[in-house]
């Protein structure tokens, strides 16, 4: 795993808000995304994004500062965790060239216990005119998605899932949840509207990449958050 401090200390005033830095170098800059907080802008918020709260922070308050950040890939605004930039374009092409081969885990706690404790969901994925994502059953409709889960915890109500995401479809692990009967706690979008959870209980644990300068393998990290882990706190029973 990466470690941060693996780039020159930054004076605080100039650390970026609401990110927390899990590695930084010359070419790429990894964070922890919080909940609520968009990867790009929208027509409606474009500040609050952790590509611009990032771009201020590699100028370090030099507003003509030519330095910049690159989109490799999303987060949902609902769902936390790791999330990679890139420094320059370069790194940016050679990251999204690359995407594919790269291992990318989740975490997610979902309503109800499963049957099957390991499997591996696989439908084809559309998007409608009100851009909300569906399963279909023609190829010309729909790209291909493939969802891997484990349940490693459960309870009477819910189970704490390891994701593997196997493709990269918009709204991919929500839908398939969902469709499969078990929807994320806290999805108001695909789930069962249960007002009483407040986040959506999904988070990007985890992230391996090839450096696209040393070529090294590198495996990024971040710690489930409190309030995922306390849906499962309780009478709950591990799985192995």
């Amino acid at each position: 795993m990466a470690n941060a401090n693996n780039f020159k200390k930054v004076p605080k005033k100039y650390q970026p808000r609401g990110l927390g830095i899990i590695y930084e170098d010359h070419d790429i800059i990894v964070v922890n995304k919080r909940s609520g907080l968009l990867t790009i802008s929208t027509d409606k918020v474009r500040e609050n994004t952790a590509y611009y709260i990032l771009s201020d922070y590699v100028k370090r308050g030099v507003q003509k500062s030519s330095n910049r950040v690159f989109i490799v890939h999303r987060l949902d605004k609902e769902t936390s965790g790791v999330i990679v930039f890139a420094k320059h374009e370069k790194a940016k092409r050679y990251l999204q060239d690359e995407w594919q081969k790269f291992s990318k885990t989740y975490y997610s706690v979902v309503h109800g216990t499963f049957e099957k404790k390991e499997n591996t969901i696989i439908s084809l994925l559309a998007e409608n005119s009100a851009h909300k994502v569906y399963s279909v059953k023609s190829s010309e409709e729909g790209k291909i998605a493939k969802t891997q889960y484990k349940v490693i915890k459960e309870s009477p109500e819910f189970s704490l899932l390891e994701i593997k995401l196997l493709t990269g479809r918009k709204n991919q692990i929500r839908v398939h949840m969902a469709e499969s009967g078990h929807p994320i706690a806290g999805d108001q979008r695909y789930g069962n509207q249960d007002k009483t959870i407040k986040k959506l209980a999904l988070h990007a644990g985890s992230l391996t990449i090839i450096h696209p300068h040393t070529k090294k393998e590198m495996t990024f990290e971040s710690e489930l958050p409190v309030y995922i882990q306390k849906l499962l706190r309780g009478n709950s029973t591990q799985n192995k």
